[in-house]
């Protein structure tokens, strides 16, 4: 299909694009999107996972615009919780009070909750090994080039086809089944997670996200087919 459509309209494709500091690293101070939608929380929770093990962390964020009911809310709580795994959990403060309040009560050590976090930052520490997603675009590649199994929640527009490519092309995660009302029970969550971080597919998920991981920062290597695209485009301009 790419290549159909460079022939017709002189397409080129260039990615990903994630700041240079996650991939090939060869534009200093290149370190984030310098944007936020939402005032940060303050940053205890990377000294938090740096206080973990390696893949141990369940990372869980839905983005900016989804919003859930509170029965769906405390299904995936308890799945969560039921996991027995450490988790960094992004709820938006209008969402909070959507949360068990025994939940906040039984996190001990094991969770923490913040209403917002610098997320490629958070994918790229070592302490993450699953990432629980909407499957919006920015988030689904920011996870595949980091080498971040994820456990797919989409909602909506695009979503649905980036958690099929997610599971089925690239073979980097699963994706949550919903009961007859739309809702994830925590049953589900918490299998889900259990897979990807311990289950019998486990490693070959592992093993596809660190090949996919690779490849994202070979192609936007010097000499890596980006790089080289980019080169091209330039050239042609400098022709005209």
């Amino acid at each position: 299909m790419v290549k159909w459509m460079e022939e017709r309209w002189r397409m080129i494709t260039i990615g990903p694009t994630l700041p240079s500091m996650y991939l090939d690293k060869r534009i200093e101070e290149d370190e984030n999107y310098s944007i936020n939608l939402y005032k940060l929380d303050n940053e205890a929770y990377m000294k938090w996972l740096d206080t973990k093990p390696t893949g141990s962390v369940v990372y869980i964020s839905f983005g900016s615009l989804v919003e859930l009911s509170e029965e769906h809310m405390e299904e995936l709580a308890w799945g969560i919780r039921g996991s027995n795994k450490y988790f960094l959990w992004v709820v938006r403060e209008i969402e909070k009070k959507k949360l068990p309040a025994k939940l906040i009560e039984d996190m001990e050590d094991k969770g923490i909750i913040v209403t917002w976090s610098k997320q490629i930052e958070v994918l790229a520490h070592e302490a993450v090994g699953c990432f629980v997603t909407h499957c919006g675009w920015n988030s689904t590649m920011e996870a595949l080039c980091l080498g971040v199994p994820m456990v797919c929640m989409p909602q909506w527009t695009d979503q649905p086809t980036n958690a099929k490519f997610v599971v089925d092309v690239w073979g980097v995660g699963v994706r949550l089944k919903v009961d007859d009302k739309g809702i994830v029970r925590r049953e589900e969550m918490e299998s889900c997670i259990r897979e990807v971080i311990e289950g019998e597919r486990s490693e070959e998920i592992k093993r596809n996200a660190k090949k996919w991981k690779e490849l994202s920062k070979e192609a936007m290597d010097e000499g890596g087919s980006s790089d080289k695209k980019i080169d091209e485009f330039v050239a042609s301009l400098l022709k005209t």
